[in-house]
């Protein structure tokens, strides 16, 4: 059996997605169901069970017996969620407790970290040297409360036998339920059908034109084919990153959305808030050698074909990834 946490969200169901497409139902999706509609990121999948985190934890013996293993993707992501002994709960504590289960009984253990935990990137995006994790200083709370498990994790030397997925900038179906924490590709895809046209953030740094600051977008796809790959892995242990390894200008990511829905691009830049300007990311680029040294090789979508498929394909069909399985299932 395999057991994954926050499998309503939007990288939990994308992995089950995955999963269901190649034969695997015998999951148990453990969740808090607090963000309205998450609901119907399930509706399409093939499960084996569904169960509230808090009965989870309440019975986590009886469910480890038939485990062989947990993925931990369950957390408060609200990069603006201010209420830190919230997100130590959440993010910190019971992530703990998950791990500590696991260990104890043999059961493997993979779990989300985030490409936050790297701050500004003054030290780089390397998940190859564990003793960098002492040098970063994350700069929100909730990035703060994902590095404080890697850190715990480090110090009581679990890193040899758990696996931490740092997650960059994913997008793509699935994230509807996110509200203000959604992708900005959905974000463009709805200004541009409301208004012609798209808001971005001026730069405030002189190396970076307005709407050339840069992340590492990766198609959501992407991402649950190198969690699948992980979980699979007798090899995988430590901090992993999962991106492209390629910084995309938010230009870039724009652009191919007007081109889907056949408007001529309209970008209209916005001043920075003030609260936000100087703990801004400029750019952010995804090391992904120790991956790829593992062994993956899988074939990584374009940034302006993930965009079209993700605009074409669902949001203008109001699709769902569990949609894609009505055949399949039948």
């Amino acid at each position: 059996m395999l057991i994954i946490t926050g499998g309503a969200g939007f990288i939990g169901s994308a992995l089950i997605w995955r999963l269901n497409r190649e034969g695997r139902n015998d999951i148990v999706v453990v969740d808090k169901f607090d963000k309205e509609g998450q609901w119907k990121n399930l509706r399409g999948l093939r499960l084996a069970e569904i169960i509230h985190i808090e009965d989870f934890i309440g019975s986590i013996d009886q469910f480890l017996r038939e485990a062989e293993l947990l993925v931990h993707l369950g957390a408060c992501s609200d990069t603006t969620e201010q209420d830190f002994s919230y997100l130590l709960r959440e993010n910190f504590e019971t992530s703990k407790v998950l791990a500590r289960a696991c260990l104890d009984r043999g059961v493997k253990f993979v779990y989300a970290s985030s490409a936050a935990t790297y701050g500004k990137g003054e030290f780089g995006f390397d998940d190859r040297d564990e003793a960098l994790l002492y040098r970063l200083r994350p700069l929100n709370p909730y990035a703060y409360s994902k590095h404080l498990f890697d850190l715990w994790a480090l110090d009581n030397g679990l890193l040899k036998d758990i696996v931490g997925i740092k997650y960059f900038n994913v997008f793509g179906p699935n994230e509807y339920h996110k509200g203000h924490m959604r992708s900005m590709a959905v974000k463009a895809y709805e200004q541009i059908k409301e208004a012609g046209k798209v808001k971005l953030f001026r730069s405030y740094h002189p190396d970076y034109e307005d709407g050339r600051q840069k992340r590492d977008f990766i198609y959501v796809k992407d991402a649950v084919d190198m969690t699948i790959y992980l979980m699979e892995s007798n090899l995988a242990a430590g901090l992993y990153n999962v991106g492209t390894g390629k910084a995309s200008t938010w230009l870039e990511l724009v652009t191919p959305i007007f081109d889907a829905l056949n408007r001529g691009v309209s970008i209209e830049f916005i001043d920075m808030p003030r609260s936000i300007r100087n703990q801004y990311q400029y750019e952010t680029k995804a090391e992904m050698g120790k991956l790829f040294s593992l062994g993956y090789k899988g074939r990584l979508w374009q940034l302006d074909l993930a965009v079209k498929d993700y605009v074409l394909n669902y949001l203008e069909k109001g699709r769902f990834l569990g949609d894609e399985l009505i055949d399949i299932n039948l």
